[in-house]
């Protein structure tokens, strides 16, 4: 025990002093939402990967998907990998950082009121970011609640408290800087963590080969696999797993949903230049594979598991899985694991609550009734509502009972903001042809899809998780099609936006001067 309070107190203490050494970055909006553009490929990669990564992955996501489908759950964290961190900065890292320094936008939705020139659409992207991240920040704590009562004896609701005020503190002094720099730390703690983790966990059940075996011989589970797989031996180690369509489905939320989250994207307006885009493109990519591949690599092991703190009275509860796996770790390890979890769920925890205040404060107060407000109030606005957020989350995550499981709340959270951002966001940075309607037909789209399908009497989609997977690639057929048959944008003024990409250099031409041919060869 002395040992997990030690490391906790030190990972606590480093994170105040992050935020105190950052605060001087963070005196007016851009240093305080941006980072004053100006940070690091390195910073940028890493406040990537641990905003992806939390504790919703680690105990929610790879316990339930990890029982579900054995280690074919490890494509998960491959998809994200290649498809949530690799594409994504291939295809949208560069536009992103050069369009939105064009418009000068520092938000998403910012990008989308100068974007197609509307008031309104920065104002309901703001409402929407602002409500759907509440429940993802919910099971951020919720995925830490099991985690504790393992770690240590002591409630659960002071467990939230105390990370909610630490989280605050470093924030609110340091803004974006702060939790750019404190991302990078918690990220090396993640890389060090989940390889100590997997190598103790594995070794416990004879090595990887006598794991491997012991899963083979498990039977397949009725509930969930596939109707010609049930009662079939050796689904859960095998390559595609017992229900590769639904698997299919995780894959496209978890990965192509960051395209469309504000807090993921908004890490592309920040970074320092173009060059650097490059550096980040490699090292995010190499982050995901080992923390999300790790992820659900380890939890495909939680069946060798099976005990009856896992089996509740209305199922399975899979957010013990992970934490029943770690139960038999030294207490040394354990004390590793409390830290590396936090570290992934402070670090999404910080980006969530500073794009919703500033999301808030910047694409609705400000353009309402903050119209006039100087650059000092307007950032001790966004501090206030940092306080709220944390509040309401707080308040949600107090009554873990009332609340679904881990990867539910994901589902409705992320279903909604990537249903609804992606496509126009996506499309925005490479087609001229994108209209005003499109986009609010898409908020629509994905906004509805989600709430209706939250209602059990109205529920037609039996997961969220394919709702949410539906929403985005619907988006993304829904939007070219509506542009097509609506109104369009002013031409000179999308002109003008996409200037940026074609604006000339000018350089010196060196002058190679050309030998003259030898007479004596024509002759």
């Amino acid at each position: 025990m002395i040992i997990k309070i030690a490391l906790l107190v030190i990972f606590f203490a480093i994170m105040i002093f992050v935020g105190v050494y950052s605060r001087r970055q963070a005196k007016d909006v851009n240093g305080f939402v941006l980072g004053g553009r100006n940070v690091g490929p390195w910073l940028t990669a890493f406040a990537y990967g641990t905003s992806y990564f939390s504790a919703v992955v680690f105990i929610g996501y790879a316990g339930q998907f990890g029982w579900k489908y054995g280690v074919s759950s490890t494509w998960i964290g491959l998809g994200n990998a290649f498809l949530g961190s690799l594409l994504a900065w291939v295809v949208m890292g560069r536009r992103t950082r050069v369009m939105t320094h064009h418009l000068d936008a520092k938000t998403m939705p910012d990008y989308f009121g100068k974007r197609y020139d509307s008031k309104s659409l920065r104002i309901a992207a703001a409402a929407i970011a602002f409500v759907f991240l509440i429940p993802y920040t919910a099971s951020l704590y919720k995925g830490l609640s099991t985690l504790f009562g393992l770690a240590f004896d002591i409630d659960y609701k002071w467990c939230v408290i105390g990370m909610a005020l630490l989280t605050a503190v470093y924030v609110i002094l340091g803004g974006y800087m702060a939790t750019a720099i404190n991302d990078f730390i918690q990220g090396l703690i993640m890389l060090g963590g989940i390889v100590a983790v997997i190598a103790a966990v594995i070794n416990g059940q004879g090595g990887f080969l006598s794991a491997l075996d012991k899963l083979s011989k498990i039977p397949g589970d009725p509930t969930v696999a596939a109707p010609a797989l049930k009662g079939m031996n050796g689904m859960f180690a095998s390559f595609f797993g017992p229900d590769p369509l639904n698997l299919l489905g995780v894959i496209i939320l978890t990965s192509l949903g960051t395209w469309g989250l504000p807090q993921m994207v908004g890490k592309f307006y920040s970074i320092k230049s173009e060059k650097a885009v490059k550096t980040g493109t490699v090292v995010s990519t190499v982050f995901a594979v080992v923390i999300a591949g790790g992820c659900y690599f380890l939890g495909g092991f939680g069946r060798l598991f099976d005990s009856p703190a896992i089996h509740g009275a209305k199922g399975i509860v899979y957010d013990s899985i992970v934490p029943q796996m770690l139960s038999t770790l030294p207490d040394v390890l354990i004390g590793i694991v409390v830290v590396l979890v936090l570290s992934a769920s402070m670090s999404t925890l910080s980006s969530l609550v500073l794009t919703s205040s500033s999301t808030l404060t910047l694409d609705m107060l400000k353009i309402t009734c903050m119209k006039k407000t100087d650059e000092k109030k307007t950032v001790l606005v966004m501090r206030i509502f940092i306080v709220i957020f944390i509040a309401i989350s707080v308040g949600i995550a107090l009554n873990p009972d009332k609340v679904p499981y881990i990867a539910q709340l994901m589902g409705y959270s992320w279903g909604a903001l990537a249903g609804a951002f992606l496509a126009p966001f996506l499309y925005g940075l490479f087609s001229k042809k994108v209209t005003k309607a499109a986009v609010w037909a898409n908020f629509v789209w994905g906004v509805g899809l989600t709430v209706v399908n939250m209602f059990p009497a109205l529920r037609f989609i039996k997961s969220p998780i394919n709702c949410g997977a539906i929403a985005m690639v619907g988006g993304l057929i829904l939007v070219p099609l509506v542009s097509l048959i609506t109104p369009k944008m002013n031409k000179e003024k999308v002109e003008d936006m996409f200037s940026c990409y074609g604006e000339k250099v000018v350089v010196t031409k060196k002058t190679v001067l050309v030998e003259e041919e030898d007479e004596s060869t024509d002759k």
